[in-house]
Order: structure tokens, then C-alpha cells, then sequence
């Protein structure tokens, strides 16, 4: 099962509805490989008490990520992970699209060249990367 510091340090936006920031964190927790293809997961109500939401939260949460099949719930067993591997592969392209559109809107509106943003990119990457 994931472990408990995966899920201790989420801090919520409270413009966001909080059962989409939960099915995020889980994404990027797929995405970084912290959980696993078929890996248990909390059940609705552990992960309600982990992140001091309400249950029903946690439950739309687990509902929407079996919609979008990334976990799975056979009967009254435990979720996991799915093992679907192109919904695994998907994950993160899916957040790094997601991000990186919201920075090229953000950017556009001061009209920053292409070449000026690139070579920013670059540098900033390297710098916060330590190199």
C-alpha cells in the first residue's frame, strides 16, 4: 500500500473542488512512480482521515478514478491501481499537457518571444534542477 507520507503534506486550493486536487495527487503519485501498476490503495475512509476530508469527498474522489480507470474495485476488495498500461502511460502526459498550457496561457498575455521563453525555460529548469 502507499505509503502514509505520500498522502501527509497535500495542501488544498480552495478554488479547486477538493476530490479533483485528490485524484490529481494520486496522478502525479502514478506519474512519479510512488504508486505502482496493481498497487493497494487506501480504502475511501483511511484516505479521509489521512487528509482530514470528508468521506464522501474521498468516495467521489475514488469514483471519479475508476471513470477514468485509474484504479479499480472488484467487489468489496481493496483498490488498486490499474494495470491498464496505456492509462498509466497516459497520466503523465496528461499532467505535463495540462501544465504546461496553463504557462503558455499565463505567458502569452505579457507576449514574451518564443526564443526569450525557450532560452528562460532552459535556464530556470537547470537552475531548480541544482545544475
Amino acid at each position: 500500500m502507499a505509503g502514509l507520507g505520500d498522502f501527509e503534506n497535500v495542501v488544498f486550493d480552495p478554488r479547486v473542488p477538493v476530490y479533483l486536487q485528490v485524484v490529481r495527487h494520486f496522478k502525479e503519485l502514478i506519474a512519479t512512480g510512488r504508486l505502482r501498476s496493481g498497487e493497494v490503495i487506501p480504502s475511501r475512509r483511511e484516505l479521509a482521515a489521512m487528509l482530514n476530508i470528508n468521506p464522501n469527498t474521498a468516495q467521489r474522489a475514488y469514483k471519479e478514478m475508476e471513470e477514468q480507470k485509474l484504479i479499480v474495485t472488484e467487489g468489496n476488495k481493496e483498490s488498486r491501481i490499474t494495470t491498464d498500461e496505456q492509462v498509466l502511460r497516459s497520466v503523465r502526459s496528461e499532467l505535463i499537457e495540462s501544465e504546461v498550457e496553463a504557462f503558455v496561457r499565463a505567458v502569452r498575455k505579457i507576449d514574451v518571444p518564443l526564443e526569450e521563453l525557450i532560452d528562460l525555460l532552459q535556464r530556470k529548469y537547470k537552475e531548480l534542477a541544482g545544475g
